[in-house]
């Protein structure tokens, strides 16, 4: 993945233009808040935004994106404030990056995507997390390989060229392909071995709990707060990629497992979406969700949306969901509006206000289908004993004829894997 050399140093950020263009899709307001949350992305990436040029146009110039005299205009403006770096809020094509490279003359162009891809590959941790940041990139990179050698030669160092080494992308088509392959392959054994612990701890009958939301919703600092996890809590975007995952303990005795997952974001790069299919799999595959809401936010409303619309994509829906709006120690921006409903939250992750109805509310929709079963095990079979005292709220155990008798309060998981051992009559 990427080398030390290729990590942009604090002490002297990227001077960078942010462009986009006001369309008949996107209006001004639309726009100005997507170049905010594109500066955002920047800075995380170790740059900083000089200035903003947009333009108003029906649609994108599908040879440049801009018109031929804003093109001009970006043109001097990055000569005059020492800028080497245009970053554009769209998709661009490889023809589009290669006109506008033309024109700017020494001023690196990369879009949206290549950015955010770019902040990826230098938050990625794990084996895992590597190998699918180097697969989008990969997948991303290989159309943008054709043409002039100034495309190529760009992609040794700064920002959006970290991942995939230089020799990579300089290789053939045919080597990026092999690359693909052979990635796709090892996080196919990542998988299975996901699955055999998925299936491990759904027979453990333990509830996983995934907390998701918008990038930089303070997702990590909830699960330090509740656990003690002692994860990265930065102010930036996507300071967290790999997921988490620590173990809490209920009032009620029962155990469940957080995850701390992957911000969403507006227009989340579609390769990066396939790539990270087996860690987006930690929430399609959760037992409750806890959508986590910057409620300080003047754009919490649009990004609950952007959630609701990812989690639906992925399939996630219709099951336990509680709405947590964090950061409620401070003041609401005007307009907020929050939906009212029964599962909403208020809470404060840095100072614990509101925290124990949070934990009140999980432990509803932890314990749901839970009831009181009596079960009699064999003197031979007292291990699951142990097992209950993990999983489920034990009231009563007694001995008698070689007989352990158990009373405990345990959900559907747990009553279905021990159910050969339930008293006849507490079976539902």
């Amino acid at each position: 993945m990427s080398s030390e050399k290729n990590i942009f140093k604090e002490e002297s950020p990227e001077r960078a233009a942010l462009c986009s263009v006001i369309s008949r899709e996107r209006d001004e307001r639309e726009v100005e808040v997507s170049l905010d949350e594109l500066e955002r992305l920047l800075d995380t990436a170790g740059g900083v935004a000089v200035l903003r040029l947009t333009q108003a146009k029906d649609n994108p110039d599908p040879a440049s994106y801009l018109g031929a005299g804003k093109l001009t205009e970006l043109a001097e403006a990055c000569r005059n404030n020492d800028l080497t770096l245009a970053v554009f809020d769209d998709e661009l094509t490889p023809s589009q990056i290669r006109n506008i490279e033309d024109e700017l003359d020494g001023v690196r162009v990369i879009d949206r995507t290549m950015l955010i891809l770019d902040i990826f590959a230098a938050h990625a941790v794990t084996s895992a997390g590597k190998l699918q940041v180097e697969l989008a990139q990969l997948r991303y990179s290989i159309p943008r390989l054709i043409g002039k050698g100034n495309q190529l030669s760009r992609l040794g160092g700064g920002i959006g060229t970290r991942g995939p080494g230089e020799s990579k992308l300089e290789s053939d088509r045919r080597h990026i392909n092999r690359r693909i392959l052979a990635l796709k392959e090892e996080l196919a054994d990542l998988e299975r071995t996901r699955e055999t612990q998925r299936r491990a701890s759904e027979r453990s009958g333990v509830s996983r709990v995934a907390i998701v939301g918008y990038t930089n919703a303070v997702k990590s600092t909830l699960l330090n707060t509740l656990t003690g996890a002692g994860i990265l809590a930065e102010d930036k975007l996507f300071a967290t990629l790999d997921p988490t995952t620590r173990k809490y303990r209920l009032p009620c005795g029962l155990d469940v497992l957080l995850t701390d997952t992957v911000g969403f974001i507006r227009r989340l790069p579609h390769h990066l979406v396939e790539a990270f299919k087996s860690t987006l799999d930690e929430v399609k595959f959760a037992d409750v969700i806890i959508v986590l809401i910057d409620a300080s936010d003047p754009e919490a409303g649009a990004q609950l949306e952007v959630t609701h619309k990812l989690l639906w994509d992925m399939g996630v829906h219709g099951k336990p969901t509680l709405y947590v709006y964090n950061k409620c120690d401070k003041e609401a921006p005007d307009g907020l509006q929050i939906p009212p409903r029964p599962d909403t939250i208020f809470i404060s992750a840095k100072t614990g206000e509101g925290l124990d109805d949070l934990i009140r509310a999980l432990e509803d929709a932890a314990t749901q289908g839970s009831s009181i079963v009596t079960f009699e095990f064999p003197m031979s079979e007292t291990r699951h004993l142990d097992r209950l005292y993990r999983q489920a709220v034990v009231s009563d155990v007694s001995y008698d004829n070689g007989v352990c008798r158990v009373r405990a309060i345990v959900d559907a998981k747990t009553r279905g894997a021990l159910r050969e051992y339930i008293v006849k009559g507490d079976a539902k």
